[in-house]
Formats: C-alpha cells, sequence, structure tokens
C-alpha cells in the first residue's frame, strides 16, 4: 500500500453498512443464548469456513502486512462467530443427538461421515492431531513472531520519527509526505501490537475446542443414558460421533485462520504477494535447484525406493531451473528497454521546457554545420582526450573543471568551431578538416605548398598543409598538428585562460567538504566570523587567473586564518596566500632549471610606488598612474619582454611586493600567461638568473 493510498483512504462507510455489521455481531451474540434449528447452524457453518478461507486468500495476495491492518478484529469476530456455532451445535448435540448424525446439521454429519469413516477413535485421533498442529505449531510459532514483531517495531519508532523529521529539515520530503509517513507509522505500530494481542484468540480458540470436545462427549453420554434411555455403547457411539464431528467442523476454520495469522506476521519486511515472496526467492537461485533435482534423481536410483515421483520432481526442478535464467534475463531487458524509453522521455520534455532553455553548459565546444559530418569518426577519440585533459587540470589545480559539452548550432560561422563559456563565446576557429598545421613561429616555412595562417591556442604563425604532405614536412623537422589536436589544443588554452570562471560556489563548498577534520575546525574559525565563504571563493577565484594550483588547500586554509583577523579584502588575502605558496609556486614555473627572471627596474618600481594612494591606516585606497607613464610602461615593457620571448627561454617578472598586483594588471592584457611574482615570493633555495631589467 503506497503513501497516496493510505492518504485516500474513506474516512466513513457507505450509509447502511455500518447497521448491518452491528446487525450481525448482535445475531452472533444471539447465537450463544438463543436455540437455533439445525438448517441455520448448517449456513452458519458455512460462512465460518467460507470466512476463513477468504481471510487465508487475502494474506497470500496482500503486499505488505500493513495492507490487512483490519486482520486482529476481523479475526477476533471470525472466533466468536466459531464459539457461537459451538455452544449452538452443543445444545442441539445434547438435546437432540439421539437422533442420529445428522441432529446437529448436515455439515457436521457428513464431516463426521467423511473423516471418521464411521469409525469415532479415528476422528477423536484426527482431531487431537489438528488440534496439537494448530496450537503447538502455528499459533506458537506465530505468537512468538508477533511478540518479536511488535517489540521491535515499538523501539524503531523513535528512530523513524526522527529519519523523518530530518528528511522533512533538509528539504527531502514536504509536509504532506510527512503527514503521509507519520501515519503509516502510527498504523504500523497499532497493527503489530494489535497482532501480539489476536494471536492470543487463536491459542484460546484450540484450548476451548478441546474443553467443547470433551464436555460434549461426557454430557452426551450422560444424557442419552438418562434421559433417553440408550446403552452405555450406544449413547458413546452416537455422541462421540456428533462431538468429533463438531469439533472437527470448528477446527478446521481455526487451523485455516492460524495459518492465515502465521503467514501475515511471518511476512516481515518483505514486500509482494506472498507467491512471488516465496516462489520469487525459492526460485531465483538455479544452482540449488540443480543441485535439489540432481538429488532426487539420485533418490530415485536407490534400491527399494519409487523411481516415478522422484524422477518427475527432478524433471521439474530441473526444467524450472534451466528456464529461470532466461526468464530474468528477458524481464531485465524489458526493464531496461522501460527505462531507456522514460529517461528519454524526460530527457525530451526537458529540452522542450522553457526552463532548460535558460540553462546554459558551464563549458560548452560548438561545431558549425559543416563540422558537424566532418568530425563525427573523430567523436569516441574526442570524448576520451576531453576525459583525461579534464582529470589533468583536476591533478594540476585542485578541483575538477565542469563537464565539457560537444554540440552542434547551425547558426555558428561555415567551416568553424565556437569554445563557450557559461554561454558566452570565448574563442572561435575556422577549422580545416583535411588540413594539417605546420608550427613555423618566426623561422622559415617548410618547402611543400600550403597557405600561412595563425595557430588559435597560441596565435604563433603555422601553414595550413593538405593531408598528402604531412609526411615531407615532417622530414624536414617541423611539428605537424591534425586537426582533432588543434581543436583539443586551443581548448585546454581557454581553459586555462578562464579557470577562475569555473570555480563555482558549489565546486568550492564540494572542495571544503573533502577536508580532513581538523582543517574543517580551522575553517569553522574563520567563516563567516572573520571572512565569508564567497570571500574564500574569490580568493581561490584570483589565484587561478594567474594559474596558482589551489590543490594545497590546507596550506591555503592556514595562510587565510593568519592574515583574516588584519585583512578583509581578497586582493590583501591573496597577496599572503601568494608568498605561503612560494615554494609551489616557483617550482611550478621553473621546471627542472633554474628560475629565470626578469625585474621591473628601480625607476618603475618607484613610478607604481607613487601611485599607489594609502589612507592614515596604511590600506590601499587607488592606484592612479599617469597616463603618459602607463603608456610609456607599456612600450618598454612590451619590447623587453618580446625581445626574451623571441630566445624561447622560460621567464618571469619580478617586481616588489607593493605594486605586483597593478603591475599584473597591466601585464596581463599584452601577455596573459607570464607570470609576475613579487620579491617576497622567491622562495629560499630556488636559484635565479636575472635576465635584465625592464628599464
Amino acid at each position: 500500500m503506497s503513501l497516496a493510498t493510505i492518504a485516500v483512504r474513506p474516512a466513513s462507510t457507505r450509509p447502511g453498512r455500518d447497521i448491518g455489521f452491528a446487525t450481525a455481531i448482535i445475531l452472533i451474540l444471539c447465537l450463544f443464548f438463543l436455540p437455533v434449528p439445525a438448517m441455520v447452524i448448517d449456513l452458519g457453518l458455512a460462512i465460518s469456513i467460507a470466512l476463513s478461507v477468504l481471510i487465508l486468500m487475502v494474506a497470500l495476495w496482500i503486499q505488505r502486512p500493513l495492507e490487512f491492518s483490519a486482520f486482529p478484529t476481523i479475526l477476533l469476530v471470525a472466533t466468536i462467530l466459531r464459539l457461537a456455532l459451538n455452544i449452538s451445535t452443543t445444545r442441539l448435540i445434547l438435546a437432540h443427538g439421539s437422533q442420529g448424525t445428522t441432529a446437529a446439521g448436515y455439515i457436521i454429519g457428513g464431516f463426521a461421515q467423511l473423516v471418521m469413516g464411521g469409525d469415532f477413535v479415528i476422528g477423536i485421533i484426527v482431531f487431537l492431531i489438528l488440534v496439537t498442529i494448530n496450537f503447538l505449531v502455528i499459533t506458537k510459532g506465530a505468537t512468538r513472531i508477533a511478540e518479536v514483531g511488535a517489540r521491535f517495531t515499538l523501539d524503531a519508532i523513535p528512530g523513524k520519527q526522527m529519519a523523518i523529521d530530518a528528511d522533512l529539515s533538509a528539504g527531502l520530503i514536504d509536509e504532506k509526505i510527512a503527514q503521509l509517513r507519520r501515519r503509516e507509522l502510527e498504523e504500523e505500530s497499532a497493527f503489530f501490537g494489535s497482532m501480539d494481542g489476536a494471536s492470543k484468540f487463536v491459542r484460546g480458540d484450540a484450548i476451548a475446542g478441546l474443553i467443547i470436545l470433551a464436555v460434549n462427549i461426557v454430557g452426551g453420554i450422560v444424557i442419552g443414558v438418562t434421559r433417553h434411555g440408550l446403552s452405555v455403547s450406544t449413547a458413546a457411539d452416537v455422541f462421540t460421533k456428533l462431538s468429533v464431528g463438531d469439533g472437527l467442523v470448528s477446527q478446521i476454520p481455526a487451523l485455516i485462520i492460524s495459518l492465515a495469522a502465521g503467514l501475515l506476521v511471518a511476512k516481515g519486511g518483505t514486500r509482494g504477494s506472498t507467491d512471488k515472496a516465496v516462489l520469487g526467492q525459492l526460485g531465483g537461485y538455479p544452482n540449488a535447484l540443480f543441485f535439489a533435482a540432481g538429488l532426487m534423481l539420485v533418490l530415485g536410483l536407490v534400491p527399494g525406493l519409487p523411481f516415478l515421483p522422484f524422477a518427475m520432481i527432478a524433471g521439474l526442478m530441473g526444467y524450472v531451473a534451466f528456464i529461470i535464467p532466461r526468464r530474468l534475463a528477458e524481464a531485465t531487458a524489458n526493464e531496461a528497454a522501460e527505462l531507456a524509453a522514460k529517461e528519454e522521455k524526460v530527457r525530451g520534455e526537458a529540452r522542450s521546457s522553457i526552463k532548460e532553455q535558460l540553462k546554459a553548459a558551464e563549458i560548452d565546444v560548438t561545431f558549425s554545420k559543416e563540422l558537424v559530418a566532418a568530425m563525427l569518426p573523430s567523436r569516441p577519440e574526442i570524448a576520451s582526450r576531453v576525459a583525461k585533459m579534464r582529470r589533468k587540470f583536476a591533478r594540476q589545480y585542485g578541483f575538477v573543471v565542469p563537464e565539457i559539452h560537444i554540440t552542434d548550432d547551425i547558426n555558428a560561422p561555415a567551416k568553424s568551431y565556437q569554445i563557450r563559456i557559461h554561454g558566452t563565446v570565448f574563442a572561435t576557429y575556422q577549422l580545416r578538416t583535411r588540413e594539417f598545421l605546420v608550427i613555423i613561429g618566426d623561422g622559415k616555412r617548410p618547402n611543400v605548398p600550403g597557405d600561412e595562417v595563425r595557430e588559435p591556442a597560441f596565435g604563433v604563425r603555422a601553414l595550413s598543409i593538405n593531408e598528402a604532405y604531412v609526411n615531407e614536412a615532417k622530414r624536414e623537422g617541423f611539428k605537424v598538428v591534425d586537426p582533432v589536436s588543434i581543436l583539443l589544443t586551443h581548448l585546454s588554452e581557454v581553459i586555462h585562460n578562464n579557470l577562475s570562471h569555473l570555480l563555482s560556489y558549489k565546486d568550492m563548498r564540494a572542495l571544503l567538504d573533502r577536508l580532513e577534520p581538523e582543517y574543517k575546525k580551522l575553517l569553522d574559525e574563520i567563516c563567516p566570523s572573520q571572512i565569508s565563504y564567497s570571500t574564500l571563493q574569490a580568493v581561490f577565484k584570483l589565484l587561478l587567473s594567474e594559474r596558482v594550483s589551489i590543490r594545497n588547500l590546507n596550506l591555503i586554509l592556514e595562510a587565510i586564518a593568519e592574515i583574516a583577523p588584519h585583512a578583509r579584502r581578497p586582493e590583501q588575502l591573496v597577496e599572503h596566500v601568494r608568498v605561503r605558496l612560494s615554494q609551489q609556486i616557483c617550482g611550478e614555473l621553473k621546471g627542472d632549471g633554474p628560475l629565470n627572471v626578469l625585474r621591473l627596474g628601480n625607476r618603475w618600481d618607484l613610478v607604481f610606488h607613487q601611485s599607489v594612494k594609502r589612507d592614515a591606516k596604511g590600506d590601499v585606497l587607488e592606484f592612479d598612474i599617469d597616463p603618459r607613464l602607463m603608456e610609456q610602461f607599456i612600450a618598454e615593457a612590451t619590447a623587453a619582454i618580446r625581445q626574451r620571448l623571441d630566445t624561447q627561454t622560460p621567464f618571469v617578472l619580478v617586481t616588489t611586493a607593493e605594486a605586483r598586483p597593478y603591475v599584473r594588471l597591466i601585464i596581463e592584457r599584452m601577455f596573459p600567461t607570464l607570470a609576475v611574482l613579487s620579491q617576497l615570493e622567491i622562495a629560499r633555495g630556488i636559484e635565479v638568473v636575472a635576465l635584465g631589467s625592464i628599464s
């Protein structure tokens, strides 16, 4: 029964039904006191048997025990009905037993003849066996299961209530669903508590059956001898048959209802009807069925045992074991197909929804309609290399860049691709899919025909040549790049230059959630009491904007904790963090050799120092430099930097700690990949080689 089923359960029955039910209960009570003809007794016994069979069938078909929550009430009514019928049949047996085996109705006489076969001793033995099975086996086990189930259900209520409150607080469910779950929990606890008490009805019914049988036999013999003048043997034969027949008619429905109660409480947490729960789990292991079938076949071959029954059972079990895997495979395939169809339907609806149109992929590579068909064979290679690229970024910079979506756009420029970040085009390039690029730089051209172009990632000179001339260009010692590598190199460089745009607040919280417990305590000390989480994100973004990795998150938090009481602006925090990360920064920039540096020069150090305006406390208010000096600095810095770049020697620009942010702000416009360090960021033990100065 689902929560929705519980929610729509009717609060009241139809008019007149409650009056009819109350009338039926009154009629049952009348059976205890009023004499009833044998025909009515037959009707009542038939109703008792039919009710017990109906209860058993419902217990077999329900999905879980709580769906039959009315079982304790029905059990009580059925028990009272049987006891009332026992009283009525006892009255008829004792009053008219001398008239024969049909004195208490044809049902009792028929059961007496069917079960006993004319011998009351057989009937007594069968009756005692039924009572023993009912009382000692079924009822005792069901009672124990009900007791344990009630105890554990009641013990688990506080925990389940807390789980519901936690889901409600976390927003996983709303108030309506929480109310439905609480109501279901209350019904579950009430049901198992009622089942614990209802099982006592069944045990009492079995004991009452034994007492009634003994009273009927003894009382019948006494009445037959003293009132009707029968001999002791005749009276014993007649009244014993009637009493045993009455007991059998009562005990068979009692046994059926006991079985239903046992099935109900034994179901426990298993969902589904009983046949699915039992047969599905018994037949869910083909190897066990094969083994059992083989054992049955061996028993059939044992001398002295009948072969046919064991062979039939072995064949049936073997067939079931053979067919089950195929049925399971078909069911799994059908479920997978249905699930895929549902997911595709959901995706289709999502794509067509207006809200979905408002969402923009964080990183999107869009092909024009001409490139879509040309790049289709390379899609698997692109996907594989993109995955490797994301892993490389994660190792290098300490966070996972967003997924890279590859789409097509009929409005894109012809034969070109666009690299978009958050829906904005950051780079575009016309890709010649059947041509390769020969990287020239400032060197000479290869002796092959081609068009001179600019390589998209770094803007260096290149030659676009036909595929037929690739080997010839390689023999001349030139580096040749295929179209897929051109695209991915361009994409990698765009991501490098925009790392700060890709670190979302969600990504930052995911990084912080992976911290060790000690550093989580440190984070709690500084956030949000000293700095906000948005300021912390701004610090990470500023570091990434200059390609400084944030993988050493513990050291970054320690550095922020040191400076946070004295500075709140992200720019001030970043400068202190960079000093603490100097070993990491210098190690990444110098590679295997020394750290080559180009100094700013004393003149420009003084200019930048004078351009920084401070207040009385020494905090920076603004950066105000004369425009003519700015133009002169840009000209001199560009000339000096290009001169060093021509030598193909990697280097960094070094200035004072005070001027570094502003020098970087100017230099990144012309040379975005050139690192600008302060003198304080030169780590100890680093070999430094001065290449000159801007002066």
